[in-house]
């Protein structure tokens, strides 16, 4: 499973919705939903 997939698999097992999401990682929910689709990666410190 790749990460896109992993992400949005785990906020629905959480019952989250993207913007609850991108609230508690301190990020925007268009990021998140960038994520989900793959089209954007996180930044890596």
């Amino acid at each position: 499973m790749k990460l896109p997939q992993v992400i949005r698999e785990k906020r629905k097992q959480l019952n989250l919705t993207q913007e609850q999401v991108a609230r508690y990682l301190g990020v925007t929910a268009p990021a998140v939903n960038k994520w989900e689709k793959g089209v954007s990666q996180t930044k890596r410190y």
